[in-house]
This record gives C-alpha cells, structure tokens and sequence, in this order.
C-alpha cells in the first residue's frame, strides 16, 4: 500500500513579516528551518521512507525538503523540481502586507481573493519587479504558462499533469513519494485526493512544516489520512 507525504514549507521571512508571497523566490526564516527539521525528525520517528521526491523551484519548498530528507537520513532520494507545485502566483497583491492590503482594500475583498477558489486577485503586469517572466529558471517554459495570478482552481488544473503523469503512477506502482511544496499547491492537490468539494476546500489549512500522510488503496483511494505532530 503506498504512502504520499506532504509537507508545507517551514515559515519563511515573508510569512513571518504578513506578505504575499506567491511565486516571489523568499528563503526560510529561522524559525522555518528548525519547523523543517522536525518535519524530518518526525518522518524518521515514524519509520517513513520514500522512493522519490517532489518540490517546486522556489527555495522555501527545494530547503524544507532538503532539510526533512537529511534529518531522516533519506537525502540521497531521486528527487525532481517543477514549477507545477509553486505557490498559487498572487498576482498584483505579491510583496503586499496581508494586513495593509486588508485596510485598503476591506477584509471581505482580500478574503476572497485569498480564499476563494475560482477568484483571481488582480493581475500582475509583465514590467513588475516581481514578474516571473524575467526569471531564467522559467525560460524554456511557454511565456503563456506564467501565470500573471493565479486561483485555486487555476493552480489545480496546473499541478494535474504532474499527479497524472509522475506521481500517481509511482504510487499505482508501490512506490512512496514525498512532496514539499506550498500552502496553495498542496491544497490544490488536496482536493483532487480528497474529493473536497469547491466550497468545502475554503476550509482547509496547512500548516508549516507538518507532514500529513496519505495512505492509498490499489486504485488510488485514500484509505487514511494522518497529521504527524509533536
């Protein structure tokens, strides 16, 4: 029975100054770094061990998951990088204080942005410092698969190839994966694994650094679902 293990990033320096950070490349704060390990200290406590990994190219997500691996001395796993499991892009409001952006804009409007599922937040522009059609880890990608901002719903239908075409196979196969990635893509896949209705998925939170286990059937039903914590 195969096992899929996600893990949200540790807290980075912009979840711990309030701003949305989206597809912005931010590193891990302190705090972030030892919430990674313990992500690691509690895989190994539990006996998890993985065939292959899977993160985003944005270096909050590539460190957790470095950082989990080598504390539960699994650092040599075949890993792969995609910018499929980035962070849903936020648009206009990236490098925007969450609470500044709620005073202006009013705490209903910067909810559904946040949270809704099919509502895109306004649209970055290609000259923003912020654009990520400038930065060379996205060159070989079609300029029209960057997103100016993105909702849940857009970010799922994002990540799907990746689950379709590499992670739900190795898992049909046996195979255990781990996946570091963000709050949005996670949720994202979530949905798709769990079923989680559109309205319903509004609800769900991940939080930093905690590894939620996923046990699945032969035919990639969940058969339980688990929060590792302290």
């Amino acid at each position: 029975m195969a096992k899929l293990v996600l893990i949200r990033h540790g807290q980075s320096q912009w979840n711990l100054s309030n701003q949305f950070t989206g597809w912005v490349d931010v590193d891990l704060s302190d705090k972030g770094v030892e919430e990674a390990k313990n992500a690691g200290k509690l895989l190994k406590e539990h006996g998890l061990e993985f065939d292959y990994a899977f993160t985003s190219v944005l270096t909050r997500a590539i460190k957790t998951l470095h950082f989990a691996l080598e504390e539960s001395d699994q650092l040599w796993v075949p890993e792969t990088k995609t910018w499929r499991l980035n962070e849903r892009h936020y648009g206009k409001l990236q490098g925007l204080n969450k609470k500044e952006t709620a005073e202006q804009y009013g705490d209903e409007q910067v909810h559904i942005w946040r949270r809704s599922y099919d509502t895109l937040p306004p649209l970055l522009p290609d000259d923003s410092p912020y654009s990520a059609k400038k930065d060379r880890r996205y060159a070989d990608l079609d300029p029209n698969l960057i997103p100016a901002g993105e909702n849940l719903k857009v970010t799922l239908e994002r990540v799907m190839p990746l689950w379709e075409d590499q992670i739900a196979p190795k898992l049909l196969d046996g195979k255990n994966v781990i996946i570091a990635a963000h709050g949005n893509s996670l949720r994202a896949l979530s949905k798709y694994i769990e079923r989680i209705s559109d309205d319903d998925i509004m609800d769900l939170e991940m939080k930093t650094g905690e590894p939620v286990v996923y046990d699945f059937d032969d035919k990639l039903k969940v058969t339980n679902k688990t929060k590792l914590d302290d």
